[in-house]
């Protein structure tokens, strides 16, 4: 956390459309659903829209999202909550699988070992994502819009964490994000973040980055060039999802994904947003708004009064442990990258002549992974 959430007039000027998914979050939700009415309190019903999508929880998540509902409408805070599947239907969904000879259905993948077709979750989440964000879309055709998107995971935050993040390079960015962690000091959100050169972190250990510009951002505190993260908390510029055609999330071509080549639609989504000025802008991670997926993590991250994060100790450790896994990363990701590009190069090369040509702007979002949906969550294949 740093600065005063009173401290800025433009602030409160400021529209955001706040969204979310949640499965099994009940055990945060009232921690949450505090601090995103301490916000919207902040900043004015009128100046915010709530969209939450639920789907196959097995808490009480759904209770909780319709009792935040309700302290919505007190409010008179604009809001779309939508309770989805139970976790049977969802299972249903799953078990609904295109037969062997069927022919194929995008978002679904051929698993060899079990020689059967199984729900990519990369395209599952991207779907989900996109359906939570379709009233930002409905608003714009009746004449409203917002100037920042703000994501959330379940997290850990508050108030002052969303005012720092706000106000990131004093508005100037394409997306703001936070750092999340779940087992601290280790970061949590390896999948999506990469930094200024498109490179993986050299650990989940601070200073984090193999990248110098990345990495001495790091050591001064001051936010992070990356070129993709999410990491619990992301303010995104609304303008991309308003162009035409809007800015969406997505997965990776099928094809590509048979492969063996997986990509997090929360990375895909900032390598299609690098044209015209959001490219200028840049992506950011702000290492002032540090959150948790727990109580306990998120007071562990805070640092102790008039103690510069991460601690002296943790500076020194990390310092001379980054040096060493600087090294090994560096081999780590050349031998990745090599993998990465060979299957690419086939991709390329399998394409028939009368398909478009294959492009993939989130090359350095790949990772050697194949990700299903598997019973009531997911799994590699």
């Amino acid at each position: 956390m740093n600065g005063d959430p009173s401290s800025s007039e433009h602030t409160n000027n400021t529209s955001v459309f706040i969204v979310s998914v949640h499965r099994n979050t009940g055990q945060v939700l009232p921690t949450w659903g505090a601090a995103v009415l301490a916000v919207i309190d902040h900043l004015g019903a009128e100046n915010v829209y709530f969209s939450a999508l639920e789907s196959g929880s097995q808490d009480d998540t759904k209770e909780r999202l319709a009792a935040l509902k309700g302290q919505l409408d007190a409010r008179h805070v604009p809001n779309t909550v939508t309770l989805g599947m139970t976790v049977w239907e969802q299972l249903d969904e799953l078990w609904d699988r295109p037969g062997p000879g069927d022919p194929r259905q995008e978002g679904w993948i051929w698993n060899e070992e079990d020689q059967e077709y199984d729900l990519r979750r990369i395209a599952y989440l991207a779907r989900e994502r996109n359906r939570a964000m379709e009233p930002l879309r409905e608003l714009q055709e009746e004449g409203m819009t917002y100037e920042k998107v703000l994501w959330l995971n379940d997290v850990v935050f508050d108030l002052e964490d969303f005012v720092t993040l706000l106000h990131t390079r004093q508005g100037n960015y394409a997306a703001a994000c936070s750092l999340d962690f779940k087992k601290p000091p280790h970061y949590y959100d390896t999948f999506a973040l990469r930094d200024d050169q498109g490179q993986k972190t050299a650990s989940n250990f601070w200073p984090w980055f193999l990248s110098p510009v990345s990495r001495q951002s790091a050591w001064q505190s001051e936010p992070i060039p990356v070129q993709s993260c999410w990491n619990g908390m992301v303010l995104f510029d609304a303008a991309p999802f308003y162009a035409d055609p809007p800015l969406r999330f997505r997965a990776t071509p099928d094809s590509l994904a048979d492969l063996h080549l997986e990509a997090s639609e929360c990375c895909l989504i900032h390598a299609d947003n690098v044209v015209g000025p959001q490219a200028a802008k840049g992506v950011w991670l702000n290492p002032n708004v540090r959150v948790g997926y727990s109580p306990s993590a998120y007071r562990a991250v805070q640092g102790r009064q008039g103690e510069k994060f991460p601690g002296p100790f943790t500076t020194v450790a990390g310092a001379w442990t980054n040096r060493w896994l600087r090294f090994r990363g560096r081999v780590s990701e050349y031998f990745e990258s090599a993998t990465v590009r060979k299957r690419l190069k086939r991709w390329w090369a399998e394409s028939s002549g009368d398909e478009p040509i294959r492009e993939e702007p989130g090359v350095s979002c790949l990772i050697n992974e194949k990700q299903i949906m598997w019973m009531n969550g997911w799994r590699h294949v």
